[in-house]
């Protein structure tokens, strides 16, 4: 067996928390996709990474998105126009981030940077020239053989 999974491969230890996160694609006409940079201050803060955030206790992963779009793009979208599209399950040293992963072609409003975070509308052949976070970097292939 090859790719270094099977029996040879130990699991490894699961944290104490799982963190749920959802995050969206967002699509233009011109078939690339935001991207927003995280700010100074916030872990993680000047990588890369698609829109979204937290899903608060009692949200669906696509109420989430649709408020977090609202909140830090200034855009209105709805649950019929969030299309799953994969998800990324990773270790990180303070939690596992589990985060549901959509796409969207269709918006209202003029997506702007409300949080002080800088975007970025990237073609899918350019995303590694990002740096994101580790959950995020499994997601290019994904869209990239996507679209």
């Amino acid at each position: 067996m090859s790719g270094g999974c099977g029996p040879g491969t130990p699991a490894p230890l699961a944290p104490a928390r799982v963190v749920l996160v959802s995050a969206v694609a967002l699509i233009d006409i011109d078939g690339r996709v935001l991207l927003a940079q995280r700010p100074e201050g916030k872990s993680l803060a000047g990588l890369w990474e698609f829109p979204g955030g937290k899903v608060e206790p009692g949200e669906t992963p696509e109420a989430a998105l649709i408020r977090e779009l609202h909140e830090e793009l200034g855009i209105d979208t709805w649950q019929s126009c969030l299309a799953p599209l994969t998800f990324a399950s990773h270790a990180y040293a303070e939690f596992h981030l589990l985060m549901p992963v959509f796409a969207c072609r269709r918006w209202e409003g003029k997506v702007l940077p409300r949080e002080g975070q800088k975007l970025a509308w990237v073609a899918p052949s350019d995303l590694r020239d990002y740096p994101m976070p580790p959950a995020d970097e499994p997601l290019i292939a994904v869209l990239q053989d996507w679209l």
